[in-house]
Protein backbone atom coordinates (compact mmCIF):
# COMPACT_ATOMS: atom_id res chain seq x y z
CA UNK A 1 0.00 0.00 0.00
CA UNK A 2 1.12 3.69 -0.47
CA UNK A 3 1.81 5.38 2.10
CA UNK A 4 -0.68 8.13 3.76
CA UNK A 5 -0.81 11.09 4.50
CA UNK A 6 -3.30 11.97 6.55
CA UNK A 7 -3.76 10.01 9.85
CA UNK A 8 -7.15 10.39 12.16
CA UNK A 9 -6.87 9.34 15.50
CA UNK A 10 -10.20 8.67 16.91
CA UNK A 11 -10.67 8.58 21.03
CA UNK A 12 -12.50 6.14 22.29
CA UNK A 13 -11.10 5.81 25.65
CA UNK A 14 -13.99 7.79 27.54
CA UNK A 15 -16.56 6.03 29.83
CA UNK A 16 -20.10 5.87 29.68
CA UNK A 17 -20.82 7.23 32.97
CA UNK A 18 -23.13 9.83 31.68
CA UNK A 19 -24.81 7.75 29.43
CA UNK A 20 -25.84 5.27 31.98
CA UNK A 21 -24.14 2.07 30.19
CA UNK A 22 -21.79 -0.47 31.97
CA UNK A 23 -18.85 -0.03 28.50
CA UNK A 24 -17.42 2.69 27.63
CA UNK A 25 -19.21 4.92 25.63
CA UNK A 26 -17.50 3.61 21.97
CA UNK A 27 -18.88 0.23 22.62
CA UNK A 28 -22.38 0.78 23.49
CA UNK A 29 -24.40 -0.78 21.04
CA UNK A 30 -26.01 1.43 18.21
CA UNK A 31 -28.59 0.35 15.77
CA UNK A 32 -27.34 -3.27 15.34
CA UNK A 33 -23.43 -2.09 15.79
CA UNK A 34 -21.58 -0.24 18.70
CA UNK A 35 -20.89 3.42 18.18
CA UNK A 36 -17.18 3.29 17.55
CA UNK A 37 -17.94 0.95 14.54
CA UNK A 38 -20.32 3.98 13.15
CA UNK A 39 -17.38 5.93 13.70
CA UNK A 40 -14.79 4.22 12.08
CA UNK A 41 -17.33 3.58 8.93
CA UNK A 42 -16.83 7.10 7.91
CA UNK A 43 -13.47 7.16 8.52
CA UNK A 44 -12.73 4.82 5.95
CA UNK A 45 -15.32 6.28 3.96
CA UNK A 46 -12.69 9.07 3.13
CA UNK A 47 -11.54 9.88 -0.04
CA UNK A 48 -8.05 9.90 1.02
CA UNK A 49 -6.02 6.63 2.35
CA UNK A 50 -5.58 7.43 5.93
CA UNK A 51 -3.32 5.98 8.93
CA UNK A 52 -5.95 5.08 11.60
CA UNK A 53 -5.28 5.35 15.40
CA UNK A 54 -8.04 4.47 17.27
CA UNK A 55 -7.17 5.13 21.19
CA UNK A 56 -9.34 2.72 23.48
CA UNK A 57 -9.35 1.89 27.25
CA UNK A 58 -6.79 -0.99 28.19
CA UNK A 59 -9.27 -3.17 29.35
CA UNK A 60 -10.79 -2.74 25.78
CA UNK A 61 -8.15 -2.76 23.35
CA UNK A 62 -8.65 -6.49 22.04
CA UNK A 63 -12.40 -5.57 21.26
CA UNK A 64 -11.47 -1.94 19.69
CA UNK A 65 -9.09 -3.95 17.31
CA UNK A 66 -12.16 -6.25 16.20
CA UNK A 67 -14.54 -3.72 15.50
CA UNK A 68 -11.79 -1.90 13.64
CA UNK A 69 -10.70 -4.49 11.63
CA UNK A 70 -14.25 -5.09 10.53
CA UNK A 71 -14.75 -1.68 9.57
CA UNK A 72 -11.35 -1.48 7.76
CA UNK A 73 -11.95 -4.49 5.75
CA UNK A 74 -8.92 -4.87 2.94
CA UNK A 75 -7.43 -1.29 4.50
CA UNK A 76 -6.45 -3.18 8.06
CA UNK A 77 -2.88 -2.53 7.98
CA UNK A 78 -4.03 0.88 8.22
CA UNK A 79 -5.18 0.45 11.59
CA UNK A 80 -3.26 1.07 15.06
CA UNK A 81 -4.91 0.30 18.31
CA UNK A 82 -3.42 2.13 21.13
CA UNK A 83 -4.09 2.30 24.76
CA UNK A 84 -5.69 5.69 26.29
CA UNK A 85 -4.89 7.38 29.35
CA UNK A 86 -6.84 8.82 32.19
CA UNK A 87 -7.79 12.61 30.30
CA UNK A 88 -8.86 12.86 26.41
CA UNK A 89 -5.24 15.20 26.35
CA UNK A 90 -3.38 11.97 27.02
CA UNK A 91 -5.49 9.77 25.14
CA UNK A 92 -4.60 11.92 21.87
CA UNK A 93 -0.81 12.24 22.65
CA UNK A 94 -1.23 8.61 22.63
CA UNK A 95 -2.32 8.25 19.75
CA UNK A 96 0.49 10.64 18.42
CA UNK A 97 3.13 8.28 19.62
CA UNK A 98 1.81 5.75 17.13
CA UNK A 99 2.19 8.38 13.94
CA UNK A 100 4.22 6.78 10.35
CA UNK A 101 6.87 8.60 8.80
CA UNK A 102 5.12 10.52 5.99
CA UNK A 103 2.33 11.79 7.53
CA UNK A 104 2.00 15.48 6.80
CA UNK A 105 -1.59 16.39 9.05
CA UNK A 106 -3.52 14.63 11.83
CA UNK A 107 -7.47 15.08 12.17
CA UNK A 108 -8.90 13.88 15.61
CA UNK A 109 -12.05 12.74 16.10
CA UNK A 110 -14.52 11.61 19.18
CA UNK A 111 -15.85 8.12 18.34
CA UNK A 112 -18.81 9.59 20.37
CA UNK A 113 -19.95 11.58 17.20
CA UNK A 114 -20.92 8.60 15.87
CA UNK A 115 -22.78 9.74 12.61
CA UNK A 116 -20.43 11.84 11.65
CA UNK A 117 -20.45 11.72 7.47
CA UNK A 118 -16.98 11.07 5.77
CA UNK A 119 -17.76 14.72 3.70
CA UNK A 120 -16.82 16.70 6.93
CA UNK A 121 -13.42 14.38 7.63
CA UNK A 122 -12.90 15.54 3.53
CA UNK A 123 -13.54 19.10 3.87
CA UNK A 124 -11.56 19.36 7.12
CA UNK A 125 -8.43 17.75 5.66
CA UNK A 126 -8.64 19.97 2.49
CA UNK A 127 -9.00 23.09 4.72
CA UNK A 128 -6.17 21.89 6.57
CA UNK A 129 -4.06 21.71 3.14
CA UNK A 130 -5.86 25.13 1.88
CA UNK A 131 -4.82 27.40 5.23
CA UNK A 132 -1.67 25.70 6.58
CA UNK A 133 -2.92 25.60 9.91
CA UNK A 134 -5.63 24.43 12.36
CA UNK A 135 -9.06 23.76 10.80
CA UNK A 136 -12.19 22.61 13.00
CA UNK A 137 -16.11 22.40 11.95
CA UNK A 138 -18.57 23.91 14.16
CA UNK A 139 -22.33 24.87 14.05
CA UNK A 140 -23.43 28.61 14.47
CA UNK A 141 -25.20 29.32 17.78
CA UNK A 142 -28.96 29.40 17.07
CA UNK A 143 -30.17 30.04 20.79
CA UNK A 144 -29.97 33.27 22.60
CA UNK A 145 -26.69 33.14 25.15
CA UNK A 146 -27.05 34.35 28.90
CA UNK A 147 -24.16 34.53 30.87
CA UNK A 148 -24.98 34.52 34.13
CA UNK A 149 -23.07 34.34 37.68
CA UNK A 150 -22.78 31.22 40.37
CA UNK A 151 -26.48 31.87 41.79
CA UNK A 152 -27.97 31.76 38.42
CA UNK A 153 -28.54 35.57 38.02
CA UNK A 154 -28.35 37.00 34.65
CA UNK A 155 -24.72 39.38 33.84
CA UNK A 156 -25.51 39.50 30.41
CA UNK A 157 -26.64 38.50 26.74
CA UNK A 158 -23.66 37.43 24.63
CA UNK A 159 -23.80 38.18 21.07
CA UNK A 160 -23.98 34.89 19.33
CA UNK A 161 -22.74 35.85 15.82
CA UNK A 162 -19.31 35.59 17.73
CA UNK A 163 -20.06 31.59 18.96
CA UNK A 164 -19.74 28.59 17.25
CA UNK A 165 -20.35 25.25 18.75
CA UNK A 166 -17.54 22.94 17.82
CA UNK A 167 -17.32 19.25 16.58
CA UNK A 168 -15.03 16.94 15.19
CA UNK A 169 -13.02 16.02 13.21
CA UNK A 170 -10.65 18.94 14.02
CA UNK A 171 -7.58 18.85 11.95
CA UNK A 172 -4.08 20.39 12.15
CA UNK A 173 -0.82 20.27 10.28
CA UNK A 174 0.81 17.29 11.99
CA UNK A 175 4.39 19.48 13.11
CA UNK A 176 1.67 22.15 14.95
CA UNK A 177 -0.22 19.23 16.91
CA UNK A 178 2.97 17.79 17.90
CA UNK A 179 4.17 20.71 19.13
CA UNK A 180 1.41 21.44 20.71
CA UNK A 181 1.52 18.23 23.03
CA UNK A 182 4.91 18.37 23.42
CA UNK A 183 4.44 21.25 25.58
CA UNK A 184 1.23 21.54 26.80
CA UNK A 185 0.34 24.71 28.95
CA UNK A 186 -2.55 23.40 30.56
CA UNK A 187 -5.25 20.48 30.23
CA UNK A 188 -8.02 21.67 27.37
CA UNK A 189 -11.25 20.19 26.26
CA UNK A 190 -10.43 20.22 22.87
CA UNK A 191 -7.42 20.50 20.48
CA UNK A 192 -8.19 23.97 18.84
CA UNK A 193 -7.45 25.40 22.51
CA UNK A 194 -4.36 23.54 22.86
CA UNK A 195 -2.80 24.72 19.94
CA UNK A 196 -3.69 27.67 20.40
CA UNK A 197 -2.40 28.33 23.35
CA UNK A 198 0.50 26.95 21.90
CA UNK A 199 0.38 29.98 19.41
CA UNK A 200 -0.81 28.48 16.64
CA UNK A 201 -3.77 29.98 14.51
CA UNK A 202 -6.97 28.10 14.11
CA UNK A 203 -10.17 28.99 12.04
CA UNK A 204 -13.82 27.50 11.41
CA UNK A 205 -15.67 25.64 8.99
CA UNK A 206 -19.12 24.60 8.39
CA UNK A 207 -20.12 21.78 10.77
CA UNK A 208 -22.59 19.04 9.91
CA UNK A 209 -25.55 18.70 12.38
CA UNK A 210 -24.62 14.50 12.45
CA UNK A 211 -21.87 15.46 13.98
CA UNK A 212 -23.53 15.41 17.11
CA UNK A 213 -21.79 14.15 20.47
CA UNK A 214 -23.48 10.74 22.03
CA UNK A 215 -23.43 11.94 26.01
CA UNK A 216 -26.85 11.31 27.25
CA UNK A 217 -29.24 8.10 26.72
CA UNK A 218 -31.12 10.78 25.37
CA UNK A 219 -28.26 11.23 22.75
CA UNK A 220 -28.32 7.65 21.90
CA UNK A 221 -31.65 7.65 21.10
CA UNK A 222 -31.54 10.25 18.96
CA UNK A 223 -28.71 8.22 16.70
CA UNK A 224 -31.06 5.13 16.79
CA UNK A 225 -33.76 6.99 15.23
CA UNK A 226 -32.04 8.93 12.76
CA UNK A 227 -30.61 5.58 11.46
CA UNK A 228 -34.10 3.77 11.83
CA UNK A 229 -35.18 6.24 9.65
CA UNK A 230 -32.48 5.88 7.26
CA UNK A 231 -32.04 9.73 7.71
CA UNK A 232 -28.24 9.13 8.70
CA UNK A 233 -25.90 6.74 7.72
CA UNK A 234 -21.91 7.07 8.47
CA UNK A 235 -20.39 7.75 5.22
CA UNK A 236 -22.57 10.78 4.88
CA UNK A 237 -25.55 8.88 3.25
CA UNK A 238 -28.78 10.55 3.81
CA UNK A 239 -32.19 10.02 2.41
CA UNK A 240 -34.27 6.20 1.88
CA UNK A 241 -32.50 5.54 -1.35
CA UNK A 242 -29.34 6.18 -2.79
CA UNK A 243 -28.13 5.53 -6.63
CA UNK A 244 -24.80 5.25 -7.43
CA UNK A 245 -22.92 5.14 -11.00
CA UNK A 246 -19.58 4.03 -11.87
CA UNK A 247 -17.62 3.49 -15.36
CA UNK A 248 -14.67 1.26 -15.94
CA UNK A 249 -12.48 0.65 -19.49
CA UNK A 250 -9.94 -1.62 -20.64
CA UNK A 251 -7.65 -2.59 -23.19
CA UNK A 252 -7.72 -6.30 -24.26
CA UNK A 253 -4.51 -7.74 -23.65
CA UNK A 254 -3.57 -10.74 -26.09
CA UNK A 255 -1.39 -12.08 -23.68
CA UNK A 256 -4.07 -12.42 -20.82
CA UNK A 257 -6.73 -14.52 -19.73
CA UNK A 258 -10.22 -12.91 -20.41
CA UNK A 259 -12.35 -12.58 -17.17
CA UNK A 260 -15.51 -10.43 -17.65
CA UNK A 261 -18.90 -10.22 -15.31
CA UNK A 262 -16.90 -12.52 -13.01
CA UNK A 263 -16.88 -15.46 -15.83
CA UNK A 264 -13.83 -16.83 -17.45
CA UNK A 265 -13.81 -16.61 -21.27
CA UNK A 266 -11.07 -19.13 -22.46
CA UNK A 267 -9.99 -18.48 -26.28
CA UNK A 268 -10.60 -14.67 -25.75
CA UNK A 269 -7.35 -11.99 -25.38
CA UNK A 270 -7.49 -10.70 -21.82
CA UNK A 271 -8.16 -6.97 -20.45
CA UNK A 272 -4.92 -5.06 -19.49
CA UNK A 273 -5.17 -3.78 -15.61
CA UNK A 274 -3.76 -4.52 -12.15
CA UNK A 275 -5.86 -6.79 -11.84
CA UNK A 276 -8.16 -8.89 -13.70
CA UNK A 277 -9.15 -5.83 -15.73
CA UNK A 278 -12.72 -7.09 -15.16
CA UNK A 279 -14.43 -4.24 -16.35
CA UNK A 280 -18.25 -5.19 -15.27
CA UNK A 281 -17.23 -6.10 -12.04
CA UNK A 282 -14.67 -3.02 -11.75
CA UNK A 283 -17.72 -0.62 -12.94
CA UNK A 284 -20.37 -2.31 -10.34
CA UNK A 285 -18.06 -1.81 -7.53
CA UNK A 286 -17.57 2.12 -8.12
CA UNK A 287 -21.30 2.28 -8.21
CA UNK A 288 -21.88 0.79 -5.01
CA UNK A 289 -19.18 2.84 -3.94
CA UNK A 290 -20.93 6.08 -5.47
CA UNK A 291 -24.03 5.26 -3.96
CA UNK A 292 -22.64 4.43 -0.22
CA UNK A 293 -20.87 7.83 -0.28
CA UNK A 294 -17.62 4.90 0.91
CA UNK A 295 -15.38 6.77 -2.11
CA UNK A 296 -14.26 4.92 -5.55
CA UNK A 297 -12.76 1.95 -6.67
CA UNK A 298 -9.25 3.56 -6.71
CA UNK A 299 -9.42 4.95 -2.84
CA UNK A 300 -10.70 1.74 -1.84
CA UNK A 301 -8.50 -0.60 -4.12
CA UNK A 302 -5.32 1.00 -5.01
CA UNK A 303 -3.84 -0.07 -7.83
CA UNK A 304 -0.51 0.45 -5.76
CA UNK A 305 -1.65 -2.17 -3.55
CA UNK A 306 -0.05 -5.75 -4.06
CA UNK A 307 -3.20 -7.59 -2.62
CA UNK A 308 -4.77 -7.16 -5.44
CA UNK A 309 -2.73 -7.69 -8.75
CA UNK A 310 -4.26 -10.31 -10.75
CA UNK A 311 -7.08 -10.50 -8.49
CA UNK A 312 -10.68 -11.28 -9.70
CA UNK A 313 -13.45 -9.04 -9.89
CA UNK A 314 -15.57 -11.25 -7.31
CA UNK A 315 -12.65 -10.43 -5.16
CA UNK A 316 -13.69 -6.61 -5.48
CA UNK A 317 -17.68 -7.38 -5.27
CA UNK A 318 -17.62 -9.28 -2.35
CA UNK A 319 -15.09 -6.84 -0.30
CA UNK A 320 -17.82 -3.68 -1.72
CA UNK A 321 -20.72 -5.53 -0.36
CA UNK A 322 -19.39 -6.25 3.02
CA UNK A 323 -18.28 -2.26 2.96
CA UNK A 324 -21.72 -1.22 1.88
CA UNK A 325 -23.37 -3.66 4.11
CA UNK A 326 -21.29 -2.78 7.56
CA UNK A 327 -22.21 1.41 6.41
CA UNK A 328 -25.84 0.54 7.03
CA UNK A 329 -27.19 -0.04 3.49
CA UNK A 330 -29.24 -2.84 1.39
CA UNK A 331 -28.39 -3.63 -2.47
CA UNK A 332 -31.81 -3.15 -4.21
CA UNK A 333 -30.57 -3.72 -8.09
CA UNK A 334 -27.32 -3.27 -10.10
CA UNK A 335 -28.01 -2.70 -13.56
CA UNK A 336 -24.41 -2.93 -16.43
CA UNK A 337 -24.38 -2.42 -19.96
CA UNK A 338 -21.18 -3.84 -21.54
CA UNK A 339 -19.85 -1.86 -24.85
CA UNK A 340 -17.69 -3.46 -27.32
CA UNK A 341 -17.51 -5.63 -29.99
CA UNK A 342 -16.09 -9.25 -28.15
CA UNK A 343 -16.81 -11.26 -26.61
CA UNK A 344 -20.40 -12.24 -27.36
CA UNK A 345 -22.27 -11.93 -24.41
CA UNK A 346 -25.82 -12.82 -25.46
CA UNK A 347 -24.74 -16.85 -24.78
CA UNK A 348 -23.73 -16.17 -21.37
CA UNK A 349 -26.01 -13.36 -20.01
CA UNK A 350 -28.06 -15.64 -17.85
CA UNK A 351 -24.89 -17.22 -16.26
CA UNK A 352 -23.02 -14.24 -15.85
CA UNK A 353 -26.31 -11.72 -14.06
CA UNK A 354 -26.68 -15.51 -12.30
CA UNK A 355 -22.72 -15.25 -10.75
CA UNK A 356 -23.33 -11.78 -9.58
CA UNK A 357 -26.49 -11.81 -8.51
CA UNK A 358 -25.44 -14.32 -6.01
CA UNK A 359 -22.04 -12.22 -5.06
CA UNK A 360 -24.24 -9.28 -4.34
CA UNK A 361 -27.18 -10.70 -2.77
CA UNK A 362 -29.94 -8.31 -5.15
CA UNK A 363 -30.85 -8.82 -8.59
CA UNK A 364 -28.25 -7.90 -11.09
CA UNK A 365 -29.17 -7.18 -14.81
CA UNK A 366 -26.67 -7.48 -17.57
CA UNK A 367 -26.89 -5.92 -21.28
CA UNK A 368 -24.31 -5.57 -24.39
CA UNK A 369 -23.87 -3.29 -26.80
CA UNK A 370 -21.68 -2.24 -29.86
CA UNK A 371 -20.86 1.27 -30.94
CA UNK A 372 -21.23 -0.03 -34.60
CA UNK A 373 -17.42 0.49 -35.37
CA UNK A 374 -17.51 3.84 -33.53
CA UNK A 375 -14.73 4.83 -30.98
CA UNK A 376 -11.65 2.46 -29.34
CA UNK A 377 -14.35 -0.23 -28.48
CA UNK A 378 -15.62 0.18 -32.24
CA UNK A 379 -12.19 -0.64 -33.14
CA UNK A 380 -11.58 -4.09 -30.95
CA UNK A 381 -9.19 -2.18 -28.86
CA UNK A 382 -10.97 -2.70 -25.47
CA UNK A 383 -14.05 -2.96 -23.71
CA UNK A 384 -16.27 -0.49 -21.65
CA UNK A 385 -19.29 -0.84 -18.72
CA UNK A 386 -21.36 1.59 -17.34
CA UNK A 387 -23.28 0.26 -13.79
CA UNK A 388 -26.09 2.10 -11.93
CA UNK A 389 -26.66 0.93 -8.28
CA UNK A 390 -29.75 1.09 -6.02
CA UNK A 391 -29.03 1.21 -2.58
CA UNK A 392 -31.33 1.36 0.15
CA UNK A 393 -30.60 3.13 4.03
CA UNK A 394 -31.28 0.33 5.97
CA UNK A 395 -30.25 2.08 9.04
CA UNK A 396 -29.14 -1.18 10.45
CA UNK A 397 -25.07 -2.04 10.65
CA UNK A 398 -24.08 -5.32 8.98
CA UNK A 399 -22.69 -6.77 11.82
CA UNK A 400 -21.26 -9.90 10.98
Amino acid sequence: MSTPRIAVIVVAAGSGTRLGADVPKAFVALAGSTVLARSLHAVFGMQEQAQVIVVAPASDEADARAIGVQAAGVASASLTVVTGGDTRQQSVAAGLGELVDGIELVLVHDAARALTPSALFDAVAVAVRQRSHGVIPGLAVSDTIKRTDAAGGIIETVDRSELSAVQTPQGFPRQQLVDAYARPSGDFTDDAALVMAAGHPVSVLPGDPLAFKITTAWDLQRAEQLLSAGSAVPGGASGAERIGVGTDTHAFDASAELWLAGLHWPGEPGLAGHSDGDAVAHAITDALLAAAGLGDIGSVFGTNDPRFDGAHGSVFLTETRRRVENAGFAIRNVSVQLIGNRPRFAGRRAEAQTLLSELLGAPVSVSATTTDGLGFTGRGEGVAAIATALLHASGTACAK
